[in-house]
């Protein structure tokens, strides 16, 4: 589902480019497909609106009907995709620096900053150690408050900034160990900067736990960056000290990375 922000639409919306991209979400919510009379039901559009929609979407190659009259997602999509990942990625050199952590150490790493105001999962590189993690992939992160790398991101913001993010994007409990209250978050922070460190321990996944450390502040947020790195829980409970050590390099190499590509990602 895409997260519109919750200030509310502007005053200048333009209504036929909203509906395209309410008939895009619908198509692609659905990889079985959808007919038209589907859609525009979904949608909450007429038929004939609706008609007038997947034509110009299926032309531009954004859907792509199928024999039995359905609409799946077209190419295009995936094209879009790729450019995003890419944006929000930055330079081939921090990629590099990150499989190169995932490659030491086994275990999965992130690159997060921000982007329009809300936490973003710009990168990953995956280490065979390192459980699955669907939700881990490059974009939107809406369990920042879950997540170690989101923390680390939140840590940053001043505290009435925080509250105005936990309001604006909520707090979804993932497991009976999410925190789900500002409050706990505050002292969870705080302790993670005693620590030199924001962690979590199944609060995103039972069984799984996530480390993260700040790779580069800057009073701009979309220049801001952390890493993390997924391991299983007891991993991390065993040997905290290591994982902190580790991600420090690996911070300073992700930095390094950075400057060298000429001061920093954009997305």
């Amino acid at each position: 589902m895409v997260v519109r922000h919750p200030h509310g639409e502007p005053s200048d919306l333009i209504r036929s480019v909203s509906r395209a991209l309410r008939v895009l979400e619908a198509v692609g919510q659905t990889p079985r497909g959808l007919t038209v009379k589907q859609i525009a039901r979904r949608c909450d559009l007429t038929t004939a609106t609706t008609y007038h929609l997947i034509r110009t979407l299926a032309y531009e190659g954004y859907v792509s009907r199928r024999e039995d009259g359905t609409y799946v997602g077209g190419l295009e999509i995936a094209d879009r995709f790729r450019e995003l990942v890419a944006a929000f990625r930055g330079p081939a050199s921090v990629d590099e620096a990150l499989r190169k952590a995932a490659a030491g150490t086994g275990v999965s790493h992130y690159l997060g900053t921000f982007v329009g105001g809300q936490v973003v999962l710009a990168s990953a590189a995956e280490g065979p150690q390192s459980p699955y993690l669907e939700d881990l992939v490059p974009g939107f992160d809406d369990g920042a408050h879950a997540t170690a790398l989101g923390k680390a991101l939140l840590a940053t913001l001043t505290h009435d900034q925080r509250l105005r993010y936990l309001k604006d994007w909520g707090m979804r409990s993932y497991t009976n160990s999410t925190l789900t209250q500002p409050e706990a978050l505050e002292a969870d922070l705080i302790a993670g900067e005693r620590r030199g460190m924001q962690m979590e321990v199944s609060q995103f996944r039972t069984g799984i736990a996530c480390a993260a450390v700040v790779v580069r502040g800057d009073r701009d947020p979309e220049r801001r960056f952390v890493l993390a790195c997924a391991m299983a829980a007891d991993r991390l409970l065993d040997s905290p000290e290591e994982v902190r050590n580790h991600l420090i390099g690996a911070a300073r190499s992700v930095a390094g990375a950075m400057n060298d590509a000429g001061g920093g990602v954009t997305a």
